[in-house]
């Protein structure tokens, strides 16, 4: 059926077309990011974590954070957040420490090793980064409104999953 929409928008097949081609293309670019991370790490002889963890530790940083405010903040997605900290911290990653007020919570933030990791990630990135504009890959215009879309989606799904009845 093509109803246009009340907004002016494309025509609802296209419009949901083009929403499909964008969540796949989503979904793609984020294996690829778990990809150049995990072969930054081979080459820089790092293979003890995961390109998951490393994103993990990345969006930590400086911050001392519950395995439950790491989901709310939207540092991490994943079922498993609670099996990837254990394995940091074993592997001396991060630091771990009941919080006083709540003693089931349990706090995390990076050792010096952590950091290490966070460190080599944005070397990554700002290299990525100075590429994409001096090879005029994209501009900051350009990668500016995408960021503005993201951010709507972002805000659109979650209203989804708060308000849905």
């Amino acid at each position: 059926m093509t109803v246009q929409h009340n907004m002016g928008l494309p025509l609802r097949g296209e419009f949901l077309a083009r929403y499909l081609d964008n969540l796949a293309l989503l979904e793609r670019l984020h294996r690829l990011l778990l990809d150049v991370i995990k072969d930054e790490f081979e080459r820089l002889g790092m293979v003890d974590i995961n390109p998951v963890q490393a994103l993990l530790l990345f969006n930590i940083a400086d911050h001392e954070v519950t395995a439950g405010e790491l989901k709310s903040r939207g540092y991490y997605q994943g079922s498993n957040v609670s099996y990837n900290l254990k394995k940091l911290v074993e592997l001396g990653y991060m630091h771990h420490e009941r919080c006083a007020v709540d003693r089931r919570a349990v706090r995390v933030r990076l050792t010096e090793k952590g950091q290490v990791v966070r460190d080599r990630i944005l070397d990554l990135f700002a290299r990525h980064a100075l590429s994409l504009h001096e090879e005029g890959v994209i501009e900051f215009a350009t990668l500016d409104a995408v960021a503005r879309a993201l951010k709507r989606m972002e805000r659109f799904w979650s209203d989804q999953i708060r308000y849905i009845y």
